[in-house]
């Protein structure tokens, strides 16, 4: 597998950066799209989706890459704001060759990017993303007038989702004497998220609903899960719902404010579904997932494996194991039995169906769950050095080496290099919260002293 750091654009999922700046112009988002629309021109299928979030800058990217798609030959259909998983959905059961989502998840209004689809739904392959990178180098070819690509408007596009969400729930969830949070982040999901909790029955108390452009994840969200936890507190809800800019993440809150992040969601999840002989296989997390949903799996028998950070990683293991769930602790939950990419408002209503169907809480579901203390620190680094040569420095080695024997085996160390962002992720584990606190600052120094020495 080529790795995401030896690539000039592409990351972990897909192109992102901060807008105006390369690769996010108007003359990148052009040639990107007469590169993918190249690259597809022996794939299966003459049109690409693309939907967005609510970024003010979605409309210049949208516009810039139907451009670009147009003159190499491709038609486009447009579906508006609507949520990344849903772009993936309408993708695989449409004659789409390709499905594009114009966002940048979590991040700040001031970045956007650009995650890509293959006919189903399933993230581009390796293969597929170098070639478009090696097609940015040439210069754009207008196809002659002809056969140059059209555009059209997806009408429906939110409605079909929907339903094929409805569709999902496998009993009759009728949440009438359910009271829910729902924070959207003021981003793609801000009106289907309501119109399908609406549609289940539940009353709702709405946040991050009310997009302007520039307030996608602005203290609200998945990012900032404690705003929907005070609301769930202040009118006695039962759950909290908070979604991310793409509504591919979701972070939850029981009826007392506490908030339950991805790794507990599995948890839930996974028991639930080997009770039931729905879940096949084991639980795929990653290297940042928490050791006591690892120990929690073996304590029940359900098999747990790692996967690099990375949905696609997730994803990829997934297909290996053949297993079904799968995710991150931020959020980004895999049930390859509903869908083939984390998916927000699909596993909400899982959960709700795991809760109904048990008749407990979303508290008691997670009371046997046990969290080790974990701090994690994104230490910025200078474009001028690598991080793969920070990781390599032997400052930096020695205090992994000095942190470990501290833990003993009592805890974990991980450092990574984002794939969405300019900085090392540096995480400790262990048993005492104080003392994880001054360990993920001990290496924070070291990566910040290797940094300042290169």
């Amino acid at each position: 597998m080529n790795s995401p750091r030896n690539r000039r654009y592409f990351g972990t999922d897909g192109i992102r950066g901060r807008v105006g700046e390369k690769p996010i112009t108007p003359e990148d988002m052009l040639h990107l799209g007469w590169a993918t629309g190249k690259a597809l021109a022996s794939h299966p299928g003459s049109e690409v989706l693309i939907g967005k979030d609510t970024r003010e800058s979605g409309y210049f990217m949208e516009s810039a890459l139907e451009s670009g798609l147009s003159a190499a030959g491709m038609d486009v259909v447009l579906t508006g704001p609507l949520p990344t998983p849903a772009v993936a959905y309408l993708t695989r059961t449409s004659d789409a060759a390709a499905g594009i989502m114009i966002s940048a998840s979590h991040n700040p209004y001031h970045d956007n990017g650009v995650k890509f689809f293959s006919s189903d739904g399933q993230k581009f392959k390796d293969d597929l993303e170098l070639r478009i990178e090696g097609l940015l180098a040439d210069e754009i070819q207008t196809v002659e007038s002809g056969v140059l690509g059209k555009a059209r408007r997806h009408n429906r596009a939110a409605d079909d989702y929907v339903d094929y969400c409805l569709e999902q729930v496998g009993v009759d969830l009728g949440l009438s004497d359910f009271k829910i949070v729902l924070d959207c982040a003021h981003g793609a999901a801000y009106e289907i998220g309501p119109k399908l909790m609406n549609k289940l029955g539940a009353e709702l108390v709405l946040a991050g609903t009310l997009p302007n452009g520039y307030n996608i994840n602005d203290e609200c969200g998945s990012v900032h899960p404690q705003h929907m936890a005070e609301l769930v507190k202040k009118h006695n809800a039962d759950l909290g719902i908070a979604l991310d800019g793409d509504a591919d993440r979701i972070v939850l809150a029981d009826a007392s404010g506490k908030v339950i992040d991805g790794d507990g969601i599995l948890f839930v999840l996974g028991v639930h579904g080997q009770r039931n002989l729905r879940a096949a296989g084991g639980i795929v997390g990653t290297v940042m997932s928490n050791l006591g949903l690892e120990l929690a799996c073996q304590e029940r028998g359900i098999a747990f494996e790692r996967s690099n950070v990375g949905d696609r990683y997730v994803l990829e293991k997934l297909y290996a194991n053949n297993w079904t769930l799968g995710g991150e602790t931020s959020g980004h939950i895999i049930q390859l039995d509903k869908s083939t990419t984390g998916d927000g408002l699909l596993t909400a209503v899982s959960v709700l169906e795991v809760m109904l169907s048990t008749g407990r809480t979303l508290g008691e579901l997670v009371s046997d769950l046990q969290i080790y203390p974990q701090s994690m620190i994104n230490v910025p680094i200078n474009g001028s050095v690598s991080a793969a040569i920070l990781l390599d420095d032997e400052t930096v080695i020695n205090a992994v080496r000095e942190v470990e024997s501290v833990l003993d085996c009592n805890g974990r160390v991980v450092l990574r290099p984002s794939g969405t962002e300019p900085v090392i992720r540096v995480m400790v584990e262990g048993v005492d919260a104080v003392q994880v606190e001054t360990l993920v600052e001990q290496l924070t120094m070291a990566v910040e002293s290797a940094s300042a020495n290169h």
